[in-house]
């Protein structure tokens, strides 16, 4: 039980607070999204010390945030929400981004129906198995030098349609355009750039995952059919990252800052928060290392939904456009961001870091492309592999949140218990009965990414909504699922 469950004083029925009076060096107070079934499963580990040990940090405003799906992670907790005030010595801090940096996920739609595939569902699952290398230390067909390694950093998803692994409106309807401004490839180290040579296009190990998906509940018809999202559509959800690449950029930059707290005079109760002022060297070169692997990510997503419209135009005999494979929004949820949001009705610019925390910008929002001004930024949400997924978008509420929202389950058993809790044939054998069919590399990944490894979807999403912080808009449920 954690040690903050008794002094957690409730807000209403979908925000409770640690005051921050409840440990000495908290500069603001956390503020959990959750309600008392979802809180249950948040007293079972330390997430909580990690928001207020996050509210330590120099130049934090308003408060240490938490949505729904938080547990246990490095320094900060996973669904971890804080910002600082660049020009009041608001830090970055590489552990509120995390090591998977850059990692997000994307959602495609067709012109499929469920009625249209539903006895295709397991070949095309196998198909799409066969095709994008999934798995730990996975290597794809789209192998770079170090110059077009470089390129990759700067240009995001755009080096991949300049390859033709794409077009012009996948980049529209991808955050930041797929590439953010300010990457720094001199600012990222030897072994990131070996690690990086061989993954683009890659789906990696763990948690991430294609998913073939139905649309089964539309909860705003008028946003759904903007997104061009219709009851009963076959949908693909891609859920990956920067690989080995941003793994090593976090761990340069993790072990690297740690000497920050002492130059800068820094005292936080965790080392894994080490930090620096946004506009000192470290955390200029940090954020410049931080922004060439985000754009990895993006590129890597790009590449990845290139070999499922190749898989399906194999499959189906057809291209891709045909078949209206398009793009409705890629996002990312491990990233630190420089924004402009009111603070005291004063416009600041922070550094936000969002950690296992989705970006939901709302209608009007200037960062937001044509597209989707008028509809407000869409929200995705994956549950687990046994359940569903979700979309939403975004609203002027999530000002609160500095326009966050959860970005998953999230876990309730370690990868270590999950293990020994499940059978991998009776887990596989129990989704199929269920009209799910799942491919992987291995029986351990299977096991640990049973469903009740996760809290359910439905309650995390129906938090937030509730909370105001973004809007549901359609539900899917899963058909066929690749993990890596």
């Amino acid at each position: 039980m954690s040690e903050f469950a008794d002094q957690l004083v409730k807000i209403d029925d979908y925000r409770w607070k640690i005051p921050k009076s409840a440990k000495s060096g908290m500069r603001v107070d956390g503020i959990i999204y959750a309600d008392e079934k979802l809180l249950k499963d948040i007293f079972q580990d330390k997430a909580l010390e990690q928001v207020a040990n996050v509210a330590f940090l120099p130049g934090i405003v308003k408060a240490s945030m938490a949505m729904p799906d938080i547990h246990w992670g490095y320094g900060f907790p996973i669904g971890g929400v804080a910002a600082t005030d660049v020009e009041n010595g608001g830090v970055v801090s590489p552990g509120g981004v995390g090591f998977d940096i850059g990692c997000g996920i994307r959602l495609m739609r067709t012109n499929f129906r469920y009625e249209d595939i539903k006895v295709k569902i397991r070949d095309l699952t196998y198909a799409l198995f066969n095709n994008v290398p999934s798995g730990i230390g996975s290597q794809g067909d789209i192998k770079v030098s170090e110059k077009e390694e470089s390129q990759i950093m700067l240009k995001g998803s755009k080096w991949a349609v300049s390859k033709g692994y794409g077009v012009e409106a996948d980049l529209e309807a991808t955050e930041e355009n797929g590439a953010i401004a300010g990457a720094d490839p001199s600012c990222v180290s030897d072994r990131a750039y070996e690690r990086g040579k061989k993954q683009s296009g890659t789906l990696g190990s763990g948690n991430h995952f294609l998913e073939i998906q139905e649309v089964e509940t539309i909860y705003d018809a008028e946003t759904a059919d903007a997104f061009g999202i219709s009851k009963g559509m076959i949908t693909i959800m891609i859920h990956s990252g920067s690989r080995g690449f941003g793994y090593q950029v976090c761990d340069d930059y993790v072990k690297g800052m740690i000497s920050c707290l002492q130059k800068y005079g820094i005292s936080v109760p965790d080392r894994q928060l080490a930090c620096a002022p946004v506009d000192s060297p470290e955390a200029k070169s940090y954020l410049g290392a931080m922004r060439a692997a985000a754009n990895y990510a993006w590129n890597n997503r790009q590449c990845l939904m290139h070999l499922v419209r190749m898989t399906f135009e194999k499959f189906f005999a057809m291209s891709w456009q045909k078949m209206g494979m398009d793009l409705v929004y890629d996002v990312a949820h491990n990233i630190a961001k420089l924004e402009k949001h009111k603070i005291s009705g004063k416009e600041k610019m922070l550094c936000v870091h969002r950690k296992g925390a989705t970006r939901a910008f709302p209608p009007g929002h200037p960062e937001l492309s044509a597209r989707y001004q008028q509809t407000g930024q869409p929200v995705i949400i994956p549950g687990d592999m046994g359940r569903n997924s979700y979309l939403l978008v975004g609203t002027e509420k999530a000002a609160e949140t500095f326009y966050s929202t959860c970005h998953g389950a999230g876990r309730v058993k370690s990868r270590t218990a999950a293990a020994k809790a499940f059978n991998a044939v009776k887990l596989v054998s129990d989704l199929e009965k269920k009209g799910i069919f799942v491919k992987a590399t291995g029986r351990a990944t299977i096991v640990e990414e049973a469903p009740l490894a996760y809290k359910d979807v439905n309650d995390v999403v129906n938090v937030v909504h509730n909370a105001g912080i973004s809007k549901k808009v359609c539900r899917m449920r899963p058909l066929g699922v690749v993990k890596g």
